[in-house]
C-alpha cells in the first residue's frame, strides 16, 4: 500500500486549490485522485465550448434528480464536473462573490470566522491567481439595452459585483484570459503539477474512505483497471463536490444508520446530516423575438458558424470567446425587502426549438431573440441526497424537493413580475417582437408560477450537503472544516456551506478551498 501525508479526493475547483497550497507550505507527500481525465480538450477551453460539455458523459457526471413534485413532477438535471478542474471546466464561468450579508450569516449560525471580514482576505488571495475578464466593450446592443431599461425601472446600478457596492446590475466578470477558460486547474495546479511531491492521478474513482478507530487513514480506489489502496498519515480530504462528496461519506459508513443500514453498509458514524440540506438555485427565462440581429444570427447558420470559428481561432474573439450570459445583477424584488432577493441574467441568445436540459447552446434558435431570466438568491427549500445502493457505481438519489417553502413561491412570483416589466420599459421593448415563451397568454400570478414549475430548472448551484456547523446532529463539519467525530478526515468544498450564497457558487467554492488550505497548514499535526 502507497503512503502519502495527505489525500484529497477530487481535483475540482476546491482539490486543485488544496494541493497547490499544501504543495507550497512544504508537505512532502501527496496524492491527488481524479475521476475523470485532463482538461486540455478543445470545447472545455473554449468558453462558450461549455455548450456541449453540459452533455458530454466523458466530462460531466450528468446526475438526474428524482421526479419533483415543485416542478411538475419533472427530473431535474445535475451536471457536474468529472474533470481536472472539475465543474470550474464546465460552468458558465461568471465570476461573483455573493453579497457581504451571505458570510455574516454563516458565520451567525455558529461557525466563527466565516463572516465576510473574516472571508475576504481568501477572494483576494484567489483573485490574485484568478483572471475575471470585463465583457464591457464587447457587451451586445441588447445587453446594453437591458441595462438601460433596468435604470428607468429605478434598480440600481453595480460597476462591479464583486465591489464596494455589489446589489445591482451590470455587466457580468468571467473567469477567462485571452480568450480562453480559466480555472483552478490552470491557475493553482498546473504551475506545481510537476513537483516531486505531488502524485496526480487522472481517471481514478474513489469507492469508500478507510476508516480505522474513528479515523480516516486513507482510501480504497480504481486506477487502470485494478482496485489501489492508499495511506494516509495525516489526513483525508474531501473535495468532490456537493454529490459526490455525501454519496462518498455514506458509502464508507459515515452518514444517517438507518440508510447505511438498509444497504448493509456498517454504521461508522451516525450522521444524519451526510446528504441533507440540499439548497440550489432555480431559473427560469423568458424568451423573445428581437427586431434586431442576435447572437441567433451569428451562431445559428453554419457559415455563422465557421465565420466564429475562424474569428476565434485568429484571435481569440467573438461570441466563443465569452458566455452567453452577459449581464444581470442582484436587485431587491421591492422596496420592502432588506437585501437583494433576486439574480437576473440577460442573453443575447435564444434555444427555444431545443428546449429542456439537455440542450446545447451552439445550437440557437433560427430567428433573432433574446432571453430574460431571474432566480431567487436565497432560496429556503430543502432537499436531501442518498446512496441507492452499497455500489459505488451507482448514482445518488437525488431529491431537490423544489419550491416547498412560501418564501420560495414567493419569490417566483415577484421575479416572474420584474421580468415582465424589464421587457415592457423602452429602450428594450423596442426591440422585442413578441414574447416566445411563456407568452401573452400567462398573465396572473398562478399562471406564471405554474409556468415556472413547467420550465424552470437548476442553475446548477448545489451546496450544502455536508453543512458547516456545531451540532453534529445538524452538521457534518466544524468552523475548520473537519469532519465531527472522524478524526484525520476534512471537507472542502460547496457541500460545506451552511446556506446558499447569493450567486454563482463557484468563486466562494474557491474562497472555502482557499481557506480550508489555511486552517489545514494552521492545525498542528497537520
Amino acid at each position: 500500500m502507497e503512503s502519502f501525508d495527505h489525500i484529497i479526493v477530487g481535483a475540482g475547483t476546491a482539490g486543485c486549490v488544496i494541493a497547490s497550497r499544501l504543495i507550497a507550505a512544504g508537505s512532502r507527500r501527496i496524492l491527488l485522485l481524479e475521476a475523470g481525465g485532463s482538461d486540455r480538450r478543445f470545447w472545455v477551453r473554449l468558453p462558450i465550448g461549455y455548450g456541449r460539455t453540459f452533455t458530454d458523459p466523458r466530462v460531466n457526471w450528468m446526475f438526474e434528480g428524482e421526479p419533483d413534485a415543485g416542478l411538475a413532477g419533472r427530473r431535474g438535471y445535475v451536471p457536474r464536473g468529472k474533470i481536472l478542474g472539475g465543474s470550474g471546466s464546465i460552468n458558465a464561468m461568471v465570476y461573483v462573490r455573493g453579497m457581504p450579508h451571505d458570510y455574516d450569516d454563516w458565520r451567525n449560525l455558529g461557525n466563527p470566522g466565516w463572516g465576510f471580514d473574516d472571508v475576504r482576505p481568501y477572494f483576494e488571495l484567489a483573485e490574485q491567481r484568478i483572471q475575471r475578464t470585463d465583457i464591457s466593450p464587447f457587451a451586445h446592443l441588447l445587453t446594453r439595452a437591458w441595462l438601460e431599461s433596468c435604470q428607468r425601472l429605478g434598480l440600481p446600478s453595480s460597476p462591479d459585483f464583486n465591489g464596494p457596492a455589489p446589489a445591482g446590475v451590470g455587466i457580468y466578470r468571467f473567469t477567462t484570459r485571452n480568450g480562453v477558460r480559466e480555472s483552478t486547474a490552470t491557475r493553482y495546479l498546473r504551475p506545481v503539477q510537476k513537483a516531486s511531491n505531488l502524485t496526480l492521478r487522472l481517471r481514478s474513482r474513489v469507492l469508500r474512505i478507510l476508516i480505522e478507530n474513528r479515523r480516516a487513514v486513507g482510501v480504497s480506489y480504481t486506477h487502470g483497471g485494478r482496485t489501489l489502496d492508499a495511506r494516509a498519515n495525516k489526513s483525508v480530504v474531501l473535495c468532490a463536490g456537493s454529490i459526490n462528496t455525501p454519496q462518498l461519506l455514506q458509502l464508507s459508513g459515515v452518514g444517517p444508520a438507518a440508510l447505511l443500514e438498509q444497504h448493509g453498509i456498517p454504521v461508522l458514524a451516525d450522521h444524519p446530516a451526510v446528504g441533507s440540506h440540499l439548497q440550489d438555485h432555480l431559473a427560469v427565462s423568458y424568451f423573445f423575438q428581437s427586431t434586431v440581429p442576435t447572437l441567433n444570427n451569428e451562431l445559428y447558420p453554419w457559415h455563422g458558424k465557421l465565420r466564429a470559428i475562424a474569428r476565434y481561432l485568429v484571435s481569440r474573439s467573438g461570441p466563443l470567446s465569452m458566455s452567453v450570459n452577459q449581464a444581470g445583477g442582484f436587485v431587491r424584488s421591492d422596496a420592502s425587502q432588506p437585501r437583494a432577493n433576486l439574480q437576473l441574467y440577460f442573453n443575447p441568445m435564444t434555444f427555444t426549438s431545443s428546449p429542456g436540459p439537455h440542450r446545447r447552446l451552439l445550437s440557437p434558435d433560427p430567428f433573432p431573440g433574446f432571453s430574460l431570466s431571474c432566480q431567487g438568491c436565497r432560496p429556503t427549500s430543502r432537499g436531501h441526497l442518498k446512496i441507492r445502493s452499497a455500489n459505488p457505481l451507482d448514482a445518488p438519489l437525488i431529491y431537490a424537493n423544489s419550491l416547498s417553502t412560501e418564501h420560495d413561491i414567493g419569490e417566483v412570483i415577484a421575479g416572474t413580475r420584474l421580468l415582465r416589466e424589464i421587457a415592457a420599459t423602452r429602450p428594450l421593448s423596442d426591440y422585442a417582437a413578441c414574447e416566445i415563451r411563456p407568452g401573452i397568454g400567462t398573465q396572473s400570478d398562478a399562471e406564471r408560477l405554474d409556468d415556472f414549475r413547467q420550465r424552470a430548472g437548476s442553475i446548477f448551484h448545489p451546496v450544502g450537503t455536508c453543512r458547516m456547523g456545531p451540532d453534529p446532529g445538524e452538521a457534518v463539519v466544524d468552523a475548520r472544516l473537519r469532519v465531527h467525530g472522524i478524526a484525520g478526515l476534512r471537507i472542502t468544498d460547496a457541500s460545506v456551506f451552511p446556506t446558499v450564497t447569493s450567486g454563482n457558487t463557484n468563486a466562494p467554492t474557491i474562497m472555502v478551498a482557499e481557506k480550508g488550505a489555511a486552517m489545514m497548514i494552521e492545525d498542528p499535526g497537520a
